[in-house]
Parts: C-alpha cells; sequence; structure tokens
C-alpha cells in the first residue's frame, strides 16, 4: 500500500508540482513559490501504531492520537521557508492505515487540497493521468508583489501556542473537540424550521450552509454564556474562484479564499428566531462580490499583515471546509476512507470543520472545538443534540 501511494504521489506531483516546490522570499520580501531540481520534494515518513484501531481515531470525541498521526503539528506556514509545503505520514494501526497530510495553507485552499487528493487517489486506482488539470497561473487573478516581512517565528510572541505557554500570566482555557453528526433528516428539520418564517424583505430562502451555520452560532452562543451586550462573530472562508472578475477555474491551484465576518451582539442573536442570524449571514455571503475581494485585497496590499488566531474575533464561530468537499469518494485503490479528520494545526475556541457526512446525501459532520466548559453545555443542549444526532 505504502509502494502504491509513493509511486502515484510520484505521478501526480508531475501535475501539482508547486507542492513539491518550497516558499522563497526575494530581497524585497515579497514570497513567491519556487521550484527547480534541487529541491527536496514532498516529504514522505513511515510509522507503526499498531496499538491504534480505527475506532480510535473515528470516536466522535476528539482523540490525542491524530497528533501522532499528523506531521508537523504546531509549525506555521511562514516555516515553508525550510520545510516541505507538503508532508505525509503514513502510520500503519493495528486494523487499517493512517495518512497524515501536513499542507502549507499559504498556498492552498480546501478546494486545491481536495482536487489534489482526489487527483492522487485517480492515479493510484489506475488511471493513466489525472482527470482535471489544475490551474496554476496566479497572475491571471492577481499580479502583485507584497512585501511581506516579518520577525522569525521564534521571535515573534504573537506567535506563541495557543495553550498560552510562552506568557507565564495568561494560560488559555483547556480547549475540547467534538464530531456532531447531522443525520439527512436533522439536517431537513434545521433548514425547515429556519425557512419557515421567511424574511419579509423578499430575499431567497436559506440554503442548508446558512441554516446549519446559524443554529451552530447560536447554541455555541448561549453554550458560552455569554451577557446579552457580548459581541459574537460568525466567520466563513468563502471560496472566491467564481466570485472574482474575471471568474477563475475552479481547478485554480492556490489559496483563494477570504474570510466573510458577521457581527452582532449575544443578545440579539439567541433571543431572536434563528431566521434573524440567517438573514444576517446570507446577506454578508452575497455582498461580498468582486468589488468587496477587491478592496480587502487592496486594504492588505497597502497595510500587509500575518493573520492569526486572534484576527478572528471575539467569541466567533469560525466554519472552514465544506460538506461540497469529495472527502469519502478518495478512493487509492483498497476502498474509500473510514473517517476523515482535521488536524490539530488550525484550531481554537470556536473553529469549525465541515464535511459530507459518510452516510452520503445531505448529512454533514461537525467537527467542533470549544473551551472544556462550553463544549460541556452544547454536549448537554437537548435542542442542539437531538436536532443534530
Amino acid at each position: 500500500m505504502v509502494g502504491k501511494l509513493k509511486d502515484g504521489l510520484g505521478a501526480v506531483l508531475e501535475d501539482f508540482y508547486q507542492l513539491a516546490g518550497k516558499l522563497a522570499r526575494d530581497e524585497d520580501w515579497v514570497f513567491s513559490v519556487e521550484y527547480d531540481d534541487d529541491t527536496e520534494g514532498v516529504e514522505v515518513v513511515e510509522a507503526n501504531a499498531e496499538w491504534i484501531g480505527v475506532e480510535d481515531v473515528d470516536a466522535e470525541v476528539g482523540a490525542s492520537t491524530l497528533k501522532e498521526l499528523i506531521p508537523y503539528n504546531g509549525i506555521l506556514n511562514s516555516e515553508g521557508l525550510h520545510r516541505p509545503l507538503l508532508s505525509v505520514q503514513l502510520t500503519k494501526l493495528k486494523d487499517g492505515l493512517a495518512m497524515g497530510l501536513a499542507f502549507n495553507h499559504a498556498i492552498l485552499d480546501g478546494t486545491s487540497t481536495w482536487h489534489f487528493m482526489s487527483s492522487w487517489a485517480q492515479i493510484c486506482s489506475g488511471l493513466p493521468s489525472v482527470s482535471v488539470l489544475p490551474f496554476l497561473d496566479r497572475t491571471k487573478v492577481r499580479n502583485t508583489r507584497v512585501k511581506l516581512q516579518h520577525p522569525p517565528p521564534d521571535q515573534d510572541p504573537q506567535n506563541a501556542p495557543s495553550n498560552g505557554t510562552a506568557d507565564a500570566e495568561h494560560v488559555d482555557p483547556p480547549l475540547r473537540e467534538r464530531v456532531f453528526k447531522f443525520s439527512e433528516s436533522a439536517i431537513d428539520k434545521i433548514k425547515s424550521k429556519v425557512n419557515s418564517d421567511p424574511p419579509s424583505d423578499g430575499s431567497k430562502p436559506f440554503s442548508t450552509f446558512q441554516a446549519l451555520a446559524v443554529h451552530m452560532w447560536r447554541h455555541v452562543t448561549r453554550a458560552r454564556q455569554l451577557k446579552p451586550e457580548d459581541y459574537t462573530v460568525f466567520i466563513v472562508f468563502a471560496n472566491c474562484r467564481k466570485r472574482v472578475d474575471p471568474p477563475m477555474p475552479e481547478s485554480y491551484f492556490g489559496n483563494l479564499i477570504q474570510a466573510i465576518f458577521t457581527v452582532t451582539s449575544a443578545g440579539l442573536l439567541t433571543m431572536n428566531p434563528p431566521e434573524f442570524g440567517a438573514s444576517m449571514i446570507q446577506k454578508a455571503i452575497e455582498m461580498h462580490d468582486a468589488k468587496a475581494i477587491e478592496e480587502r485585497n487592496k486594504e492588505f496590499e497597502s497595510s500587509p499583515k500575518i493573520f492569526r488566531f486572534k484576527d478572528a474575533g471575539v467569541n466567533c464561530v469560525s466554519v472552514g471546509s465544506s460538506p461540497r468537499f469529495p472527502v469519502y469518494e478518495v478512493d487509492f485503490g483498497w476502498g474509500k476512507p473510514e473517517t476523515v479528520r482535521s488536524g490539530i494545526n488550525n484550531k481554537f475556541d470556536g473553529m469549525v470543520y465541515l464535511y459530507r457526512g459518510k452516510s452520503g446525501g445531505r448529512s454533514v459532520d461537525a467537527e467542533i472545538s470549544l473551551e472544556a466548559g462550553a463544549m460541556e453545555r452544547l454536549e448537554k443542549d437537548e435542542e442542539f443534540v437531538l436536532e443534530g444526532n
């Protein structure tokens, strides 16, 4: 199995060659992806953990074993200057094989990640070439040079781990992680509820994502026991390929997402019916057009910065990944995956990853990270749990 994966990886990297490169920085502190015959390429590590079973990783409650199955925990994107942009750890389990992958998020987003994974699987399954070639010309979407100067990671106190070990006076509360599985019937119930009393302004019915988003936002906000006047922020990372002008193909390989922010008070969100929050999310998403993207880019280019978890905003619920990604369709030749999980690098209080449920259809798995006390209250929230399982 390992030999087959390595052979397929070597073949697919001929098309997705940027993943085998490294980050480069010129004398003006402008970053780019550099690739030549001297680059070290993708790192592949073989490991053995035959005391771990598939069910240990598949548990709904976040398993600490995940950390052992994924390389480069706690590594920053900027370290791609001297580390591989993709590292793969293949671990033999008691009853299966775990594929742990660490991608550098500075050079690709979720759409590109699953395009690559699907293409790799196609090669391993016997196809002579990938079905959809990556679109690699990034200058077509934006051709600018941005000076992005920052201190080395070990000298930047803001890059300290989220557990606060670098600051003796401040220790963040421990996080808990859990996967909540929303069946088709649960999704239909949530969507029906939020669309039962549509806004009078003639706006479109709320989508499945908008309905599930406001469901999670409201219940997480309640679980945090915020004061009515406290602000809370909902964030979704939008795929901008079809939003930019001119539009980019879905096969565009790179990081073409932007965060869309919705802010309100905890009292307004939780005391109003769900369509109140859903309408805010819907409007924010619809307003993020080519003009808004252009303005955001110009703002960043005039004052570039390295983004950190704290930039997500106060009391946030931040949604990454997408139920549209074909995570359970990636078959390397020996069957579909038993489970798909995200690693620990992009986890903070309020981070949510959405995946298509393994049962297929409209089912969704929501992987939520919360401060331990809030997670305990969310698990006991019968309205959230009953609708979500």
